[in-house]
């Protein structure tokens, strides 16, 4: 079947045509070309657009904004998100990575979605043409947004940012699972503030709020994150694939948490 394309100059006029029936919103085409040529016969029209802020990077004050059209390839070639450049590199390869966008991927059904994962543990803000959502209330509900991305916000902490991709074909594989955190650490080396979100323990990147509080009060040492590696599968519901088990993949969490606390 056919599809149709549509481009339109401003989010606004390509709002107002995704409420046709049978649309779909073109960013890099990863998900919905690739839902197109598996045969899913609901899309019949793509619709894009070409407005310039969607394909922006703004970085002032230590605060972020990357339109929601900036791809993978775009942030980690970009000399202020350098931190950041190791979670979009570990989406696919070279080619995906010059598609791949930051709108599309916070749509990724596990076990996609590794930049998401990085964008929770920030505590990133999810922009729409009339408006701005926590990325947890937009991830619980991401299925029912009828409005266009137009980009995401954060404050980049100046330490504190870590990121780790499992998988099982390095360096682009598809993930076993992947963990981002960010930390802050008291004067006397204890943490006193922690976000650590997991790619592939359920069915889109979640808080892991009870490894979360564990972690609160000690310190980065062996003995001081044990109760958080105890409590790191509290309340996940990890997805069974081609790549690994749910069984394995609750097996390994706490394994890769503790390299990433500890490295």
């Amino acid at each position: 079947m056919a599809l149709a394309l549509q481009t339109f100059s401003t989010v606004k006029d390509a709002n107002a045509a995704l409420k046709a029936a049978g649309t779909r919103y073109l960013g890099g085409g990863t998900l919905v070309v690739r839902a197109a040529n598996e045969g899913d016969v609901s899309v019949s029209s793509l619709i894009r657009s070409t407005e310039p802020a969607l394909s922006a990077i703004t970085v002032s004050g230590g605060k972020v904004r990357i339109g929601a059209s900036v791809t993978m390839a775009a942030i980690a070639r970009h000399p202020d998100l350098a931190s950041l450049a190791h979670a979009a590199r570990a989406v696919g390869g070279p080619a995906i990575r010059n598609m791949a966008t930051v709108g599309g991927n916070l749509f990724a059904p596990a076990p996609y979605g590794d930049f998401t994962v990085a964008l929770l543990a920030l505590d990133a803000t999810v922009n729409i043409d009339d408006g701005e959502l926590p990325i947890e209330t937009f991830l619980a509900k991401r299925e029912s947004n009828h409005a266009i991305i137009t980009a995401v916000g954060f404050t980049f902490p100046a330490d504190g940012f870590r990121f780790l991709k499992v998988s099982r074909i390095k360096p682009k594989g598809v993930s076993v699972l992947s963990i981002a955190a960010v930390l802050e650490q008291a004067p006397d080396g204890t943490v006193s503030s922690a976000r650590i979100a997991l790619g592939c323990m359920a069915d889109r990147p979640m808080r892991a709020t009870a490894a979360e509080k564990a972690l609160l009060g000690r310190t980065l040492t062996s003995d001081g994150i044990a109760p958080t590696l105890a409590a790191a599968g509290d309340g996940t519901s990890p997805v069974t694939d081609p790549i690994a088990s749910a069984w394995y993949r609750n097996e390994v969490l706490p394994v890769h948490l503790g390299r990433l606390l500890l490295g």
